[in-house]
């Protein structure tokens, strides 16, 4: 059955490639498919950090206010974020493959953090990244280093670096190859470098749940478009972040990878994540674990069994985690 449907998305360049994939892979299967492109808080506040305006949950809240006045069927989003709990009545009905989940150094001068001039600028808008840039910095005897907020959308960050108010700054690759701007990455980190975000490189589709025939229609389209082996993994990354109270106000990391490639149903899973303190008093944390999963309880179960290894590290630390 073919369906009209709506699709809300914030009117960033990256948002609307997100959105426009979306949108054709729903065309493939015979609907059609419209966007409302919309502004949310999120895109509005630029001179202060998420972590203290209210979080990632900013870029989807208005999505979620058109999803429940009608005016949208789904919303697509950059899965990290979406807040690891949904507003009653919302639920994540669907995650794409995953694009590169990595980090990327992007920097017109300096190869990595070794080329760095003394006094050098970093910028970044994510304070998982400020620690573990941080711990790098400092097994490289470089506390010279400054590590700057940096806000706005992909396009508004690459002009401030190339304006020169940053030496280098760190983004997801991701967000650089989906825009084609992948000439830009003169290094991917490595998950052993530094350590990705819950979600990174993944996009989800929020609905509006509930019990009726054009709800089940859309779903069992959505459902096409899922991508199990990325939505254990998120799943598992979530988890943690969820377990750890995570948000954009806690420096945290969580990465699943699949041990064997491809991975079959009940391959096993190794999770790992790691927790930093923003002021740098304490050493970084981490904890890790694996299991064989077959679905989303198993994923979510491994998450929480790493997140209460993280919470027991941080506190043998001397560090309190706050959401």
């Amino acid at each position: 059955m073919s369906m009209n449907l709506t699709i809300a998305t914030r009117e960033s360049r990256l948002a609307l490639w997100q959105a426009e994939h979306v949108q054709g892979l729903l065309r493939q299967q015979g609907h059609a498919v419209t966007l409302l492109g919309m502004t949310t808080q999120g895109d509005q506040i630029l001179d202060r950090a998420l972590s203290k305006v209210g979080g990632k949950g900013l870029f989807v809240k208005e999505l979620e206010v058109a999803l429940d006045e009608g005016r949208a069927d789904l919303a697509v989003h950059s899965l990290k974020d979406v807040p690891m709990e949904l507003p009653e009545g919302f639920v994540l009905a669907a995650v794409l493959e995953r694009e590169d989940e990595r980090d990327a150094w992007v920097s017109p001068h300096c190869a990595g953090l070794a080329d760095l001039p003394s006094g050098a600028i970093v910028g970044t808008s994510s304070l998982r990244r400020v620690v573990l840039l941080r711990e790098a910095l400092r097994a490289l005897g470089r506390d010279d280093v400054r590590i700057e907020p940096l806000r706005g959308n992909l396009d508004t960050r690459l002009r401030k670096l190339d304006e020169g108010q940053y030496h280098a700054i760190v983004l997801a690759a991701a967000g650089l190859k989906r825009l084609g701007l992948a000439a830009r990455i003169r290094k991917i980190f490595t998950p052993e470098e530094m350590l990705p975000a819950a979600g990174q490189g993944a996009l989800g589709i929020e609905i509006k749940h509930g019990a009726t025939a054009q709800t089940a229609a859309l779903e069992q389209a959505l459902s096409n478009l899922a991508h199990q082996p990325t939505w254990l993994r998120v799943a598992a990354e979530r988890a943690v972040s969820r377990a750890m109270g995570g948000s954009c106000s806690m420096p945290l990391a969580a990465h699943a990878a699949f041990v064997s490639s491809p991975a079959p149903k009940g391959a096993t899973l190794r999770l790992r994540a790691a927790w930093g303190d923003v002021q740098g008093r304490l050493p970084l944390v981490q904890a890790q674990d694996e299991a064989a999963v077959h679905g989303l309880d198993d994923a979510e179960a491994l998450g929480l069994r790493v997140a209460r290894q993280l919470q027991e590290a941080v506190r043998r630390a001397g560090g309190t985690l706050q959401s």
